[in-house]
């Protein structure tokens, strides 16, 4: 008999939000650490918040509950499931209790638990109460005090949030170390961690001569593999103090590595803790990809001292105040540190592969979401770069000196509050921006489009604007900053503008003085996320791809033609276009050397994925078949092109940009001369990967030769592996050119992988690695016969058992069935409805696959 489908889980509500019925001021912690078994004594001074005589409520999960006393009267032990409920004579009381807790045991990586050998926490967003008893919601600020007692020998450095305090030994070869936290923040930013570690120390000195102490915390072997991550720490805390004048405010500032972690990195109060690929890096072991991240990520959470921690949340729905703001900043420090258009299209892209997806499949929600059922579902690019682009088109309205004053507004008027959307668009008013018709962003999904329609005569140009939202029609239209650019047909620029803000449904404009038809170019800079409709005709495309002066613009340009050509031999079967692609990547190859890093991001053909998002209905082999077809035609005609510009691209070691736009350009033609998989570019595959003197050189190698059917693909990752065995986070990097790879035996190949000795499906990078990493191959994944859809179900069945958050982000993919073509659809669906009659499912699995099934 079938399991009856999963009920959809109970939803909060953001119009359901009420204050806290308690405050906690202040938090006194105690640990006697273990990995078998940690013993926690809390000592929390609450305090009734109004008028009411509502009960204190204390969540808590798997908590073994030792003892319990308020005001030092002690009451049975007897909690529920899901924490106490404690009747409260008074307006303060204190209340104390001792829970013993298991962090060998937890691997859903929530709480406190073991990592090689280590202890460590992850308390956002509702981890905390894995740890003890707290009303766990972020509108709870306390000031914490904590004190950690553990082993010397296993455990011989005890870290927490704040300034360190006393530390010590103590009987029986156990050793302690106090912290005191003066800034009061909520539960969510308590971190923990205890180990066998050493620093790699530093110090900053503030804008007010203070003088901040650094450490990153690793493994003994790990430490010289620090220092790209502490240079940009350093740089991070000069930027955030010069462009929008936020100065740290803790005597130390500690990051701890570890590996096995559920998120990137997470922005605890003074005690950052990262996964490892977000801290280690040297030539041999990273690359360029590796060392950007690395800078974009220790900043993203060193910024959120302010943005996030002496500002935080007032609920879980207002998670993009934080994050959307934040990754703003973060892209802002990369375009600082590096190419600023660069950097933009890169950004760009990302929101085209993760976000606007999202916004068109069943999954989509608002930027601020009006409900959830499990709060670790909603860590999306909608909530993150999503909310960031709305940030940006803010930023750019104001311009930055409205903007600087308007951010100083926000932190000036809440800190140390727990704040809204709201908050932040008044302070954003307050410099003249439009918040009530902003404030429309944060509340609807779907990715807007933009259709104009130009008429010519007379020597002036009407344009009408519509604008719409499929996910939403009939919505409120929203504010959309359109800048854009006229050109004439030998490229000459004729007008520009940056001021435009549609606020209407339709906007009729009119444009004198033009003399001729003009060439539209929409959208400069990617003002904001929309989609533009309908695209310019090919000749126009080329006349922009030469003559635009606007980066993105120019990019967008090659973009557009290589999409074009894309989807009408997709479509159709036909190539069409490949001509104007191969003249457009002929002007670009004549200039590589001019900016190899635009240069090697405009040739990128776009993804099987993208192409499949500007099609009504996906058919796998028809995009690949369609993509391949245009990637010979490249190389066909520009064979000696390729080769020449190939061998022109050696550059110098090290992170200097132009440098590393070389290797990337490297990389890029080293794919396409691979199109046909001839046996001249197969070896000199080989020869760069075997004579390659960093990552970057020798991963775009393997990359490419994952693909080919040669012997010296098998070669070239017996190698590599032979080579970083030990490493773990170099390693992904194998997992991953496998499960990439478009080669027919690839599912065959992910399946043995999944017992190899180095597989761990308890991590979440490995299992990112094998397993995300196949569903992400558009060509393997959607192999015909189902049989991908069935191994990535197996996976998240069996992810779900071990860490929740995993599956529920693994299982995304399949998410995305109703687009796709016959026989596809039905297969893909048929996955996602076993692991939706599979019992015992957790909350966080089974909100993402009611959603998909509704």
């Amino acid at each position: 008999m079938d399991s009856p489908a999963p009920v959809a889980p109970a939803r909060k509500r953001l119009v359901d939000y009420r204050p806290p019925d308690w405050l906690v001021p202040e938090m006194a912690l105690r640990f006697e650490l273990d990995a078998e078994r940690t013993l926690v004594h809390a000592r929390m001074r609450v305090r009734r918040n109004g008028a009411h005589a509502s009960a204190l409520q204390l969540d808590g999960e798997e908590l073994e509950l030792l003892s319990l006393a308020v005001n030092g009267v002690v009451r049975p032990v007897n909690a529920a499931p899901e924490g106490l409920v404690l009747e409260i004579d008074g307006d303060e009381a204190l209340i104390e209790t001792v829970v013993a807790i298991r962090p060998a045991a937890n691997s859903r990586l929530m709480g406190l638990y073991s990592s090689g050998g280590n202890l460590c926490t992850q308390c956002e967003a509702e981890g905390f109460r894995r740890i003890t008893f707290f009303p766990d919601r972020p509108d709870v600020l306390s000031r914490y005090q904590v004190r950690l007692e553990a082993d010397a020998a296993r455990y011989p450095v005890l870290l927490a949030n704040g300034n360190p305090g006393a530390a010590g030994a103590l009987p029986d070869g156990r050793h302690f170390a106090e912290w005191d936290d003066p800034f009061p923040k909520p539960s969510y930013l308590f971190a923990l961690v205890a180990g066998d570690l050493q620093a790699l120390e530093d110090a900053f000195v503030t804008l007010s001569g203070r003088t901040v102490k650094l450490g990153i915390w690793v493994a003994a072997a790990d430490v010289p593999r620090c220092r790209h991550a502490m240079e940009s720490l350093k740089a991070s805390m000069a930027f955030d103090e010069q462009v929008y004048g936020r100065e740290y405010d803790l005597d130390v500032f500690n990051i701890v590595a570890v590996h096995d972690f559920n998120f990137g990195a997470m922005e605890n109060k003074g005690l950052n803790i990262f996964n490892a690929k977000y801290v280690l890096a040297d030539p041999d072991t990273a690359t360029d990809w590796d060392y950007d991240a690395i800078a974009a990520i220790v900043a993203h959470e060193y910024f959120h001292n302010w943005s996030g921690n002496r500002v935080t949340c007032r609920d879980w729905f207002q998670l993009s105040l934080k994050e959307g703001f934040t990754v703003f900043r973060d892209q802002q420090f990369s375009a600082h540190i590096g190419s600023a258009a660069v950097k933009r299209i890169e950004g760009v892209r990302q929101l085209r592969a993760s976000q606007f997806p999202e916004d068109e499949g069943p999954l989509a929600h608002a930027v601020r979401p009006e409900s959830y059922a499990e709060i670790s579902n909603f860590y999306t690019a909608t909530v993150y770069d999503k909310g960031a682009e709305l940030i940006r088109m803010m930023a750019t309205r104001l311009g930055a000196a409205k903007f600087r004053a308007a951010t100083d507004r926000y932190f000036a008027d809440n800190d140390g509050t727990a704040a809204t959307v709201e908050d932040f668009l008044a302070a954003m008013q307050s410099q003249g921006l439009e918040s009530e018709l902003f404030r429309r962003w944060y509340e609807q999904p779907g990715t807007p489009r933009v259709a104009v329609q130009a008429t010519h005569a007379d020597g002036r140009l009407e344009l009408l604007i519509r604008q719409s939202n499929p996910k939403l029609p009939g919505a409120a239209p929203l504010p959309i900053p359109l800048r854009f650019a006229l050109f004439a047909a030998d490229g000459r620029k004729l007008l520009e503008r940056d001021d435009l803000l549609l606020t209407d449904a339709e906007t009729r404009l009119s444009i004198e003085g033009i003399a001729e038809a003009p060439i539209l170019s929409l959208n400069r800079g990617f003002a904001a996320p929309i989609l533009i409709e309908p695209a310019p005709r090919r000749d126009e495309l080329l006349v922009l791809a030469a003559h635009e002066d606007d980066p993105f613009a120019r990019y967008e340009a090659v973009q557009q033609l290589m999409l074009s050509a894309l989807t009408a031999s997709a479509a159709g079967g036909v190539a069409i276009g490949h001509d104007e692609v191969v003249e457009a990547a002929r002007a670009l190859l004549a200039k590589a050397g001019d900016d190899p890093a635009f240069v090697a991001e405009t040739l990128l053909l776009p993804s099987e994925a993208l192409i499949g998002d500007r099609m009504p209905i996906v058919d796998p082999e028809a995009i690949h078949a369609a993509r391949e077809e245009l990637r010979c035609s490249l190389l066909s005609a520009l064979r000696e092109p390729l080769w020449a510009a190939w061998r022109g691209c050696d550059a110098p070691e090290g992170q200097a940009p132009r440098a590393k736009g070389l290797r990337r350009l490297k990389g890029i033609l080293l794919s396409l001369l691979l199109a046909d998989d001839g046996a001249e570019a197969t070896a000199a595959a080989f020869g760069q990967f075997s004579g390659a003197a960093n990552m970057t050189d020798r991963m775009s190698a393997l990359t490419a030769l994952s693909h080919s059917q040669g012997a010296e693909r098998d070669d070239a990752l017996r190698l590599f592996a032979a080579r970083y065995d030990l490493l773990p986070e170099v390693l992904d990097k194998w997992f991953l050119a496998q499960s990439s790879s478009t080669r027919p035996d690839t599912r065959a190949v992910v399946e043995a992988l999944a017992q190899h000795p180095r597989f761990d499906a308890r991590n979440p990078n490995r299992l990112r690695a094998l397993v995300l990493g196949f569903a992400m191959n558009q060509t393997r994944f959607h192999d015909r016969d189902g049989a991908g859809y069935a191994l990535l179900a197996g996976h998240v069945l069996t992810a779900d058992r071990i860490n929740p958050q995993s599956a529920a982000r693994l299982v995304q993919p399949l998410a995305r069935w109703r687009r796709l073509a016959e026989p596809w659809r039905p297969l893909m669906r048929a996955e996602l409805e076993r692991i939706a009659h599979t019992p015992g499912l957790s909350r966080d699995l089974t909100e993402v696959v009611t959603t998909s099934l509704s």
